[in-house]
């Protein structure tokens, strides 16, 4: 098995929708270790993350898949969490923000066969 660190992915979304982060590709699993939430903004911002098994896409995402909901990042400051979530191929890392100036990273490993 290859396993390689890297970032999984970065998204800077439009306001009030739903945006994917992350999808793992298929013959994959996946090890997000860390994911950032960056205010680039002068006010107080918030978001949500979403972590969705491939049978279970929605959009908007149902409320089971909220790993965080209406989280505040305040102004111009960024939000790091380290979690070690696992995911299996195409899971989906996803995100929602009231504002345009908000970005997401993901930074952790692929494992591939």
């Amino acid at each position: 098995m290859a396993q390689s660190f890297k970032i999984l992915g970065q998204v800077n979304p439009s306001a009030n929708g739903q945006a994917n982060v992350y999808v793992v590709p298929a013959n994959t699993e996946a090890v997000l270790s860390t994911i950032t939430v960056c205010n680039q903004s002068a006010s107080n911002n918030s978001f949500s993350l979403i972590v969705m098994p491939p049978e279970n896409y929605a959009d908007p995402a149902n409320a089971e898949n909220y790993i965080i909901r209406g989280a505040v990042v305040p102004a111009a400051d960024t939000l790091v969490l380290t979690m070690g979530l696992t995911a299996q191929a195409n899971s989906i890392l996803a995100c929602n923000t009231n504002s345009a100036n908000m970005s997401f990273s993901v930074f952790g490993s692929e494992i591939t066969s």
